[in-house]
């Protein structure tokens, strides 16, 4: 069903080289040539240019691309769903950021497929930007995600408020202390998510907020992993600005401590985000309660 002219275009823009997609379609390389020149005619644009050893999409090549991607996942997803209709299954693909994967969020959607034997939940982990572009492509049917959509196409469901904190070794002087201000901040060494992430976007706007910039900071290291950041946080080897959602089961354990910062309230909201057209609302409802109900489970033991 799926045009074998938008196969010949995702296998070109994968290989960027006509006798490998060729050979990855087992077509011949004129046949596949000849697709993308229908294709090229067909909307009366350039597709690809030749570059140095590959093919380059033109601007108007990755719009064609980008549809042709969402045709794709939306006939895999008319496939996997005549095949689920015969066995009363629902397959859910569901994206959550690094920071929702060292949260509750996890969690949740475990206890939510041992609840529900006839959901399928397939997990992906990826940066926010990535995320949405797989949600407005259809490859993921959810999004939890921090902050709120941008897209007026997509719908969001508010599922937590949260909040970056200052995270200290319970070795650490500081971690006696109420709290910490920018001053006594600035004298540690810190150590942050990559700058492309949320908790590192969020931080940098708030500073420039009351003129101050992350580069007036000793950021000594830079790393993607939220579970790595805290194990090296306990070794005392370095301070951390993450979100406190990230931080309860430590907490709890009294493995580190958390400190508000003096003039620096960065609150964030983490949404479930989904397209319009998704059918499974009421999912969306157990989710969320179930999420409510581990949450103030996790905080009534700390």
């Amino acid at each position: 069903m799926l045009d074998i002219k938008v196969a010949t275009l995702l296998a070109v823009a994968q290989t960027k080289n006509f006798t490998k997609a060729a050979k990855a379609l087992s077509l011949t390389q004129p046949a596949v040539s000849n697709h993308i020149n229908q294709l090229e005619k067909e909307f009366g644009v350039k597709i690809f240019i030749r570059g140095k050893g590959a093919l380059i999409l033109t601007p108007e090549g990755e719009i064609i691309l980008k549809y042709a991607k969402r045709m794709r996942a939306m006939y895999d997803k008319l496939k996997a769903s005549i095949a689920e209709a015969g066995k009363y299954l629902t397959k859910l693909r569901i994206g959550i950021t690094h920071t929702a994967e060292s949260n509750v969020v996890a969690e949740v959607l475990a206890k939510f497929s041992n609840e529900n034997p006839g959901v399928i939940i397939t997990v992906i982990t990826d940066t926010i930007k990535n995320l949405y572009a797989m949600l407005e492509n259809y490859e993921l049917d959810l999004a939890i995600v921090e902050g709120k959509p941008t897209n007026s196409e997509l719908n969001s469901l508010m599922l937590d408020t949260d909040y970056l904190v200052c995270v200290v070794s319970v070795e650490n002087p500081l971690s006696k202390k109420a709290m910490i201000t920018l001053h006594e901040l600035q004298k540690e060494k810190m150590i942050l998510r990559l700058p492309k992430s949320g908790t590192v976007n969020l931080i940098v706007s708030h500073l420039a907020s009351i003129n101050k910039a992350i580069d007036n900071f000793n950021v000594i290291l830079e790393v993607d992993n939220i579970a790595t950041i805290k194990d090296l946080i306990r070794k005392n080897l370095g301070v951390s600005i993450l979100p406190i959602s990230t931080c309860m089961d430590e907490l709890r354990k009294g493995k580190i401590a958390v400190l508000p910062i003096e003039n620096l309230s960065m609150v964030r909201e983490t949404n479930i985000v989904y397209q319009k057209d998704f059918s499974h609302t009421e999912i969306l409802q157990d989710i969320m309660e179930l999420y409510r109900q581990t949450a103030k489970t996790q905080n009534q033991d700390l």
